[in-house]
């Protein structure tokens, strides 16, 4: 390991391929690092370079088709990026399982974003409320100014809230909320945009001093629901339902299984942010704070029993993607993967990403009901040891099936039976 030094001066202003030259000279690499960071896949190093700073090469995350899924009465495939086996595949069940009933159903609340504007030294802050709600109309002028493209889309401002709250140290707060349509647009920009334009009136208007401009991504006015219908035959039987509904049950009471059964849902959902250039970070932050709305962290689906015995499933949660911005428009893996689902709205999307947020959750739940989530997890995890003991070809199939067989996914055991395989 080099010792030098990590600060290096002028390091944003020099190519990728220098960057990554210094990188290894600093960080004592094997200079063998520059032929694998050197290639940056279906990314071309520009467009690489100029989505982040201080590139200097890619990571590539495997992308699975999940089949089977009908959204809306609509055949959909799902593109999914993501490193963590099963995934995929669990999508692809759970779909199967109800399609006969429908497959997924699913609505949306609409396409608001909040930007928040933070005034503080305000002795009247009750007073402040209502002179900055007299300014309505003002306000709207200027946020639908501020983002003329989107106002000629049927975007732009709709409503202003105002709230107080009590801080221990800073006293009083007095909390502007922008209510914006940001349309097919995440909307991350151009809330930010008006908040920024917004603040210094309201200073103006209270006398008070505005600190923090910025949107917020507990997006509860841009909600995405799906439902769906597993008959008693498809899933198999009563026992298996109440199963289910047992583990849902627990997670919805203890928050301890509930981070986990919330993490298993996000394993679909997040994919297909992913996959679809979208911001992964917001919808997770949403997707956790929209969880504990109750003052409790809980489940984010919800199992019943219809009249018929059937298991019933249902999401809410808040699903702030686009499809016009960011990598979502820049990078051309995006722009396939979203051809793949065929949405045209980011609407569609936001439902569609639902709909295999509850997949996800109804393959986890049926797995820990009967044969535990190891099993099936342990069966594709198998290739992964395999290819870590160094299978290769054919051998990592062979090796896999052994493993499985086995009952002992371990690396050790893996190097074993490929070192019999070879002879």
């Amino acid at each position: 390991m080099s010792t030098s030094s990590s600060r290096i001066s002028g390091f944003h202003n020099l190519t990728m391929t220098e960057r990554l030259e210094k990188v290894i000279e600093v960080a004592g690499l094997n200079p063998d690092v520059s032929d694998h960071m050197g290639n940056t896949g279906n990314l071309a190093a520009e467009v690489a370079d100029s989505m982040i700073e201080n590139a200097i090469g890619t990571m590539n995350i495997p992308i699975g088709v999940a089949t089977n899924m009908i959204v809306d009465k609509q055949d959909t495939l799902i593109p999914m990026a993501t490193e963590e086996s099963s995934v995929v595949a669990a999508v692809c069940n759970a779909a199967r399982q109800c399609r006969d009933s429908g497959g997924f159903i699913t609505s949306m609340s609409g396409s608001l974003m909040i930007a928040q504007v933070q005034l503080v030294d305000v002795p009247n802050p009750e007073f402040a409320r209502l002179q900055i709600l007299e300014h309505k109309a003002e306000i709207k002028q200027i946020c639908d100014e501020t983002d003329p493209v989107l106002l000629k889309y049927g975007g732009g401002f709709r409503d202003v809230e105002v709230r107080v709250l009590e801080g221990s140290h800073t006293g009083a707060m007095v909390i502007t909320h922008l209510i914006v349509d940001t349309r097919d647009a995440m909307g991350a920009n151009a809330v930010n945009s008006m908040a920024e334009a917004v603040a210094p009136l309201i200073a103006k208007w209270t006398g008070g001093r505005t600190y923090l401009r910025i949107l917020s991504n507990l997006a509860d006015r841009r909600l995405a629901r799906a439902r769906a219908t597993w008959t008693l035959d498809a899933i198999g039987g009563e026992s298996v339902r109440d199963g289910m509904l047992a583990a849902y049950e627990f997670a919805d009471i203890d928050p301890y299984r509930a981070a986990t059964h919330n993490k298993g849902i996000m394993n679909g959902v997040s994919a297909v942010v992913l996959a679809t250039g979208n911001d992964t970070r917001a919808v997770e932050a949403g997707a956790h704070a929209y969880a504990a709305q109750t003052g409790r962290y809980r489940s984010l689906t919800h199992w019943e029993a219809d009249q018929d015995g059937n298991l019933t499933g249902m999401i809410e949660m808040p699903m702030p993607v686009g499809l016009i911005g960011g990598a979502t428009k820049s990078h051309p893996t995006a722009r396939i993967a979203l051809d793949i689902m065929a949405v045209k709205s980011a609407d569609q999307l936001a439902r569609t990403i639902a709909a295999v947020g509850l997949a996800q959750n109804f393959s986890a739940l049926k797995a820990l009901a009967t044969t535990g989530i190891q099993k099936g997890h342990m069966a594709l995890h198998a290739k992964n040891i395999a290819v870590m003991a160094g299978a290769i070809g054919a051998e990592v199939e062979t090796v896999a099936k052994d493993l499985v067989k086995l009952g002992k996914v371990r690396v050790d055991i893996a190097e074993d039976l490929l070192n019999k395989l070879r002879g």
